[in-house]
């Protein structure tokens, strides 16, 4: 039996977080990731750009999830997270600043150039 995976967290009601999550509010939401071909080599190819990715430590890497830590340079804590959804050819991703209020578009600057760095190694 294929079960679909758990969904990203939904953001809480701050503009400090973006996901991708068909239900967010507008302010909040993001595309997820797309891909072509082989799942697995997708989720690998994301796996390995947020793992070298400055101030990010992994905390979760399971089959079709991962959660990383992320530092701003102001030394803040922000989770991203992903979740593979193999028969959409897609990743859903939330990134979500852990304290305050607004996070001066960080999270939104984080997850798009994820994607383009996603893209060109696609």
């Amino acid at each position: 039996m294929d079960m679909k995976p758990e969904p990203v967290p939904p953001c809480p009601k701050r503009p400090n977080c973006v996901c991708s999550r068909k239900d967010a509010p507008a302010r909040n939401r993001v595309a997820p990731l797309a891909f072509q071909g082989d799942p697995e080599a997708a989720f690998a190819r994301l796996r390995r750009i947020v793992a070298g990715m400055p101030r990010t430590t992994m905390v979760l890497e399971a089959p079709g999830r991962l959660r990383a830590v992320c530092r701003t340079r102001m030394g803040f804590a922000d989770d991203l997270e992903a979740r593979l959804y193999p028969e959409e050819g897609v990743i859903h991703i939330r990134s979500a600043s852990r304290l305050g209020w607004s996070d001066m578009g960080v999270n939104r600057r984080r997850v798009e150039a994820l994607r383009r760095r996603f893209e060109e190694a696609g």
